[in-house]
């Protein structure tokens, strides 16, 4: 296959034949599934009906269905019904429309703006950003101004943020649509847009913009499950009940304790009030994160997100090199416009000083990467202490994680022996996500 045919397969509409209708019988319970079509203006402006563009990869047709009928109750917990429909409900109205590109939504699209949804509903009210790319957060962050939690969340990571998702929980600003196209998104969702934003937007003509209306709404699916559906490769299920976080306030948390020979072990210090938002922050977002997994987290603001690795101290050593790269990467654009692979050229081709990149790599180093102050958040225990002394020699002040390892001791007397001394936390929970 020629490049030209490789470019040109990411541009075709993918004929799928599933059918019109999907119904899921659990005992005597059924759920009615409906396919969804989109509505999408061709070359010559006609409206056309279609499905899903792809799925994963452009070999592979995909569908969309959306719950029309049936409401699942398992253990006497209740699970979503019909009507609490989101990504599931794009464009299916002008309440829940698409805008912008021609090029109608593919599986990874609609995936990605799920998982960044799935992270907010547990954030507090106030202006959220969440860039998600490949099914993990890149960058994430919480300001009282929108335009602004949304330039910490692309510069949490630069080069991960690249081709994105970006999901807003409060109607787009005209601010933050000028700082969106000067960076390359591939999707923005948002509960609304303000006058005007659309217009600006339209610069991009292969940005699709996704209105999701009861993105105001999400904390009311905190506390609600799905039922998620597990296919093997030799075509059978697993079912289970969707992860629900515990940890909705400072008092969830238990100070990190341990028993080793009848005698009780105790993390020395509590976290700081500002510690402990910084770890709430972390633990929501780490529900997105495809295990196993670290995340960094600085004034609300995702660091270093290190995700999908075999071992606890492996992941944490990827997320303390991210940590550098990104703020590396930062400093680079912000200081000279440019990225540090193009400042590192420029100066062995002469325009830029050497001083220049020794500068940037001076404060990396100085700060940590950014870490000095920065609590860490783990969706599972730290089977030994080298993953907590990792983190520790960083600069890292605070850490949360579910506890329950046999050596939960040994970590506990590892950050308590810090200099200074690290608080530790305990969730109770594990957050793995396959």
């Amino acid at each position: 296959m020629s490049s030209e045919d490789l470019k040109n397969i990411y541009k075709k509409d993918l004929t799928e034949d599933f059918p019109d209708q999907l119904t899921i019988k659990l005992g005597e319970v059924e759920l009615v599934y409906q396919k969804r079509l989109f509505d999408l203006p061709n070359q010559q402006g006609q409206l056309i009906q279609s499905g899903l563009r792809y799925g994963e990869n452009p070999d592979q047709p995909a569908a969309l269905y959306r719950l029309v009928n049936g409401h699942l109750a398992l253990s006497g917990l209740e699970f979503v019904s019909a009507k609490n429909g989101l990504v599931s409900k794009i464009g299916l109205s002008s309440q829940e429309a698409i805008h912008g590109s021609r090029k109608h939504p593919s599986k990874t699209n609609l995936t990605d703006v799920d998982s960044a949804l799935g992270i907010m509903r547990y954030l507090p009210d106030k202006p959220a950003a969440i860039i998600v790319k490949h099914n993990n957060p890149s960058g994430a962050a919480l300001d009282q101004n929108q335009a602004k939690a949304f330039h910490k969340a692309f510069e949490a990571d630069r080069i991960a943020a690249f081709g994105g998702v970006l999901v807003l929980n409060k109607p787009l600003t005209q601010e933050t649509a000028l700082l969106m196209i000067e960076r390359y998104m591939e999707v923005v969702a948002a509960p609304d847009f303000e006058e005007g934003v659309l217009s600006i937007l339209s610069k991009k003509p292969d940005l699709r913009i996704f209105k999701i209306s009861d993105i105001d709404k999400l904390r009311d699916y905190a506390y609600l499950r799905f039922l998620d559906i597990k296919s093997l490769l030799d075509g059978g299920l697993i079912l289970q009940h969707s992860a629900l976080n515990r940890i909705r306030s400072a008092e969830d948390f238990t100070l990190a304790w341990a028993e080793k020979n009848g005698q009780k072990i105790s993390s020395q210090r509590r976290p700081t009030e500002a510690e402990y938002q910084d770890l709430l922050f972390g633990w929501a977002v780490e529900q997105g994160v495809i295990s196993n997994s670290v995340l960094f987290v600085k004034d609300q603001t995702t660091v270093a997100i290190g995700c999908g690795q075999q071992d606890r101290v492996g992941v944490v050593e990827v997320a303390c090199f991210k940590a550098r790269r990104n703020y590396a990467e930062h400093l680079s654009h912000s200081n000279h416009g440019l990225s540090l692979m193009e400042l590192s050229q420029a100066v062995e081709e002469g325009p830029k000083p050497i001083e220049a990149l020794s500068e940037i790599l001076k404060q990396v180093d100085d700060q940590k990467g950014n870490l000095l102050g920065s609590v860490m958040v783990s969706d599972a225990f730290f089977p030994f202490p080298d993953g907590l002394e990792a983190a520790s020699v960083e600069g890292v002040t605070a850490i949360a994680h579910p506890g329950g390892s046999l050596r939960d001791y040994e970590g506990i007397l590892a950050v308590n022996q810090a200099e200074p001394p690290v608080a530790m936390v305990f969730t109770g929970q594990r957050a793995f996500k396959h």
